[in-house]
Formats: C-alpha cells, structure tokens, sequence
C-alpha cells in the first residue's frame, strides 16, 4: 500500500498594526509573491486588517498602486473632521475603500479572513468574521482620538492593535498550521525627533495648518487659505497632543507585542526597519513597502523549514 501523501501546511499571514507603517505590509506581500508563497488564511489589527481585506480580495496590485500615488494634498482630502468622539469621521476613507471591497462580506472573500478590534467598554477582543468587509476594517482601523469609534451588535468598537497588534492566535483558530506574522512596532522606540520649532508667519489659522500642530506633516496653501489671519506660534513647541497620544499608543502596542509574541510565536517573524517613520505618514509609502519587501526577504528561508 503506497504511503499516505503529505497534506501541505496551511500558511497563515497576520499583519499588525501600526497606522502608516503598514503600507510596509505591501512590501512583504509582494516578497512572499516573488517567492511563490502564496498564504491561506489571512488576518489582521488596524492597518494590518485593511491590508489583510485587499489581499484577500485579490486587489492588492490596484491598491498598491494607488497608495503609491498618495502625497500630502490627496491625504488631506479624506480628512472629514469631527468634534465628537475622535477627530475624524473615516466616511471620505471608507467610501474611496470600497472600490475594492463593494459590499463584499467576509464570507465571500476568496480567503479566510478576519479583523481584530476592541470592545470600547469592555476591553475585549473582537474577531470580526462576518459581515461587510468595509465595516470590520473600519472597526478595526478605528485609533482612539483619530477615528470615531463605530457602533455593531451593540458595542463600541476601536483599533484593535489595542488589545491584540499582531493576532497570531486569529490565524492559528482559523486553521492556520504555520503563522507568518507582521509586526510594524519592533524598533518604533528607536526613533528620535527633535522638538519642532515654528515660524509665527508660517502658521496659519487653516484646517492644514490646524492640522499641522497636531502632527508634524505640512500641507502648501492654498490661495484662499493665504487670504485668512495667522497664528502666532511660540518658537519652541512642546510635543503636539496627537503626538502624546501616538506616541503614547506606540509604547502600548510594543509592549503588547512582545508579551504576546513571546506566549504565542510565530512560525516566522518578520520586522520591518520603520523607526523613520511616523503613525502619519501615509505619504511615504514607498519607504515603507522597500522595509516591508526587505525585511520579508532575510526571513524567507525560515519559511522553508515547514514545507
């Protein structure tokens, strides 16, 4: 009697969180895809789920391309502020979202995938497996003071890098029998920023330049912002109160990283070089696709090992 063949493993990919550092994770998709890793389940937190939803609805080169066209100007248009809650709705992000999603649900997608979010009030960790794609990843993706939290099934949901940034054990209670795992936070706590200094006629009272004390990313002016009254700005600025809090949920995610990866490892563990960057810094996304694409390639030859 011939001998029983070898089932394959199911590779299971997990994508963390991290804000803008996550476009890293187009970087190491498409080292996987140059290796002909092609992975079975797919899941992830914040960032990590939106990324995890394209990939698992086969969209992810029409995406790439367009992160890749993103500047300043065009970040700034899906920027629909509100005053209750957090500082941004998300509805400009998500409606420019579904022209890769639709109205997909998760269990249409053509891999098994899931997103991680957190109960607002309770703490708990939520896998989000059913229902419209664009919905979890926008429970996901929702960062404390950034994005409003959303209501489902009764709860408040927020960023689900809060209580799980790297949810290896997701891929693993989806059957995944080797994990391949993202984490975007190994060396945040490495980056150095000088305190900024501020010229008075530089600032303006202008949505963009509002904006740009809350986070060091400038935007030009227009002709109509020219027109309006300027700020006067001390020269010398302490940190900008979205740069606490960022700063603040950096230092949470890395800690909660380490003592979960420690009690649940992956297979193989890729980290992204991303100190450089800041959790805003959606403009700069081919430097963060080259960390992702390089970090991924030194760790391919673990992967070998399991097939």
């Amino acid at each position: 009697m011939p001998p029983a063949s070898r089932r394959s493993p199911k590779i299971g990919l997990v994508l963390g969180s991290g804000s803008a550092r996550g476009w890293a994770h187009l970087g190491v998709l498409k080292a996987l895809q140059e290796a002909g890793v092609r992975p079975d389940i797919v899941c992830g937190s914040s960032v990590g789920a939106l990324i995890a939803a394209v990939y698992a609805a086969k969209e992810i080169d029409r995406f790439t391309d367009w992160i890749l066209a993103l500047d300043r100007r065009k970040i700034f248009q899906f920027m629909d502020f509100r005053w209750s809650g957090g500082i941004l709705k998300g509805d400009r992000l998500m409606k420019s979202m579904q022209h890769y999603f639709g109205r997909t649900t998760i269990e249409e997608c053509q891999l098994p995938f899931a997103a991680v979010s957190t109960d607002l009030y309770t703490g708990a960790e939520v896998w989000l497996r059913r229902g419209p794609v664009v919905d979890a990843v926008r429970a996901s993706i929702a960062l404390p003071g950034l994005f409003t939290p959303v209501a489902t099934q009764g709860r408040w949901l927020v960023d689900g890098g809060l209580v799980n940034p790297v949810p290896v054990s997701v891929a693993r209670a989806l059957g995944a029998d080797v994990v391949i795992a993202v984490d975007l936070n190994a060396d945040i706590m490495r980056r150095r920023q000088a305190l900024p200094v501020v010229d008075a006629e530089e600032t303006a009272a202008t949505p963009s330049s509002w904006l740009s004390r809350w986070h060091p990313l400038r935007f030009e002016k227009t002709a109509e912002e020219e027109s309006l009254p300027a700020v006067v700005a001390s020269t010398a600025q302490m940190p900008s109160v979205l740069d606490v809090g960022l700063n603040s949920i950096n230092i949470m995610q890395m800690r909660i990283s380490r003592s979960r990866l420690a009690g649940d490892p992956p297979e193989v563990l890729i980290t992204p070089r991303l100190a450089h960057l800041g959790l805003l810094d959606f403009h700069r996304a081919e430097e963060a696709i080259e960390a992702g694409h390089h970090a991924a390639l030194l760790q391919l030859p673990e992967l070998a090992n399991f097939y």
